[in-house]
């Protein structure tokens, strides 16, 4: 890669140092100087920074970046004063681009060699050239997709102004979709863009008192502004993501976007408005799960968005008082082949080779008691059936443990077994249970005389009962690890690796890719091991 950089009037061609198959920044300074010999004016390497055109400065992690993404255009400046005569223009290798220079560049800056094409940026248009029906559109149509954002139009509409919370709501949707459609470092262009649409869909919120009326949203000059703050908070949050990606990818199942096996039709934009209006209203279980399937890549894409997921059950009501909607999501996703795997393995192979293994185990009194389900001998008063007491011990031999520099309180499989499943008895109130959950990730919920005889299961999510389709102890939890999957929601820490274990020895997701502790790996190797 080279730069093409001018000083005093003279064109030099430098290229640009890699280091790691990265832009070396440091280096590539150290050139510039060395090529006009700016040391002789008494400038040094250190006392050169390099900024964009809007006068942002570039720190050298962020350069390789800025280069890969596009931005050209750089200067060169001083800590001392600005060195106005020397202009960086970054310039794809020989033949790797047909982008012709700005007509309006001077004579000198326009010149090239016959194997090599400079790149120039497009001229910014004024801003009164920008079209603000399409700005307005583009601001409007990425809102109105977004679960939140009928909020935001509700909240206008009523008070012609956004309180603070719901201004952050739509500026984190905005800029989500602008790093989404234009990469981790949009250009002012398309910065520019998004603010002039929201004060054009938002009369009311622009500034009076400023040039344009979005500075306050946009600043173009200073780089200032709700969006731009937002986008530097996620580029720091991120950053680090960037400059470790030697390091393994390993998949968060089931946090992952994923390519889902749909064959069928999927509805978006006004027809999607429209099946989520039947979704909630119709009495038709049929219909209800017909538009579900035709939805279900919107509600992925609001499972996966962090401002909006809170707000799934609230757009797709339905999970609460219609039973299978988690089954069918989870075959979407992977195919009722895998749906199949638990119900089908865990009974016929698992679960006897999970008792054998705690039967090995030192006394342990919890151990015993979740061991009598499989005495004819003893009698089991108060105990879990024999399927979900199967589980409890694969939990037991998969107990939480600390991960990473976050150290978690000492915690026994008994402890942990809470974060998985509570009992109610049969006549009591589950809205008054509900009002005291301060769970966070997702548990079932088992009602019943004894907890041998559960006669309903629910999984709770955010405080809400979502009825179980299964029957069996066993189907119920096979939903629960689902609703993971289906809902984008990261395991409870305590049962980080007991539902790893789960998902790639019995479903077989993610074989390989997932992070696994040595502990689920010596597991699954002794109980796959024919004896």
């Amino acid at each position: 890669m080279l730069a093409k950089v001018q000083y005093g009037g003279v064109q030099k061609y430098i290229k640009v140092p890699q280091r790691n198959e990265n832009c070396d920044y440091l280096q590539f300074l150290h050139e510039v100087t060395e090529k006009f010999s700016l040391q002789a004016s008494g400038l040094s390497t250190d006392e050169l920074v390099l900024t964009d055109e809007a006068g942002t400065e570039v720190d050298a992690d962020i350069f390789d970046e800025l280069v890969k993404s596009g931005v050209l255009n750089f200067k060169v400046i001083s800590g001392r004063c600005p060195v106005a005569d020397l202009d960086i223009q970054i310039v794809a290798d020989e033949l790797s681009s047909s982008v012709l220079p700005d007509p309006s560049a001077s004579p000198a800056s326009s010149v090239s060699s016959d194997s090599t094409v400079i790149l120039t940026s497009t001229r910014k248009r004024d801003l009164n050239e920008l079209d603000r029906d399409e700005a307005s559109q583009m601001v409007e149509s990425v809102l109105r997709s977004n679960a939140k954002g009928e909020e935001i139009f509700k909240e206008y509409a009523k008070t012609k102004s956004l309180s603070d919370a719901v201004r952050r709501c739509m500026v984190n949707i905005l800029v989500a979709d602008m790093i989404q459609s234009h990469g981790r470092i949009p250009p002012t262009s398309v910065r520019t863009s998004y603010a002039l649409g929201i004060v054009t869909l938002f009369p009311y919120l622009q500034d009076p008192y400023s040039k344009n009326g979005y500075e306050h949203y946009y600043d173009p000059v200073a780089n200032t502004g709700y969006l731009a703050w937002r986008l530097k908070t996620v580029q720091r949050n991120t950053n680090d993501g960037f400059h470790r990606s030697s390091r393994p990818n390993f998949k968060d199942s089931p946090t992952a976007q994923r390519e889902s096996l749909l064959t069928g039709e999927q509805l978006f934009g006004e027809e999607c408005r429209e099946a989520l209006s039947v979704i909630r209203h119709s009495t038709d279980n049929c219909v209800i799960k017909e538009k579900m399937r035709a939805t279900f890549e919107y509600r992925q894409k609001v499972v996966h968005d962090k401002d909006a997921a809170s707000s799934i059950l609230d757009v797709f009501p339905r999970f609460l008082d219609i039973p299978g909607l988690i089954e069918q999501d989870f075959s979407l996703m992977f195919g009722n082949e895998v749906s199949g795997r638990f119900l089908a393995k865990w009974s016929s192979y698992f679960k006897n080779k999970v008792i054998t293994e705690c039967q090995n185990l030192p006394s342990n009194l919890y151990v015993e008691e979740l061991l009598t389900a499989f005495d004819p001998l003893t009698e089991n008063k108060s105990g879990w059936d024999g399927g979900m007491s199967a589980i409890l011990l694969l939990l037991h031999l998969l107990p939480p443990t600390s991960r990473g520099q976050k150290k978690m309180a000492k915690m026994s499989s008994a402890q942990a077994a809470n974060h998985l499943l509570r009992f109610v008895k049969e006549g009591a109130s589950i809205t008054t249970f509900l009002e005291k959950v301060d769970q966070r990730q997702p548990f079932l919920l088992c009602i019943g005389q004894e907890k041998k005889t559960i006669q309903r299961f629910f999984i709770i999510v955010d405080q809400k009962a979502i009825p179980c389709k299964a029957q069996t102890s066993v189907a119920a939890f096979d939903e629960l690890f689902k609703a993971h999957f289906v809902f984008s929601l990261s395991y409870d820490e305590a049962l980080c690796s007991f539902y790893t274990f789960i998902q790639t020895t019995v479903y077989n997701i993610d074989v390989g890719n997932a992070k696994e502790t040595p502990r689920v790996k010596e597991l699954r190797a002794r109980l796959l091991r024919e004896r």
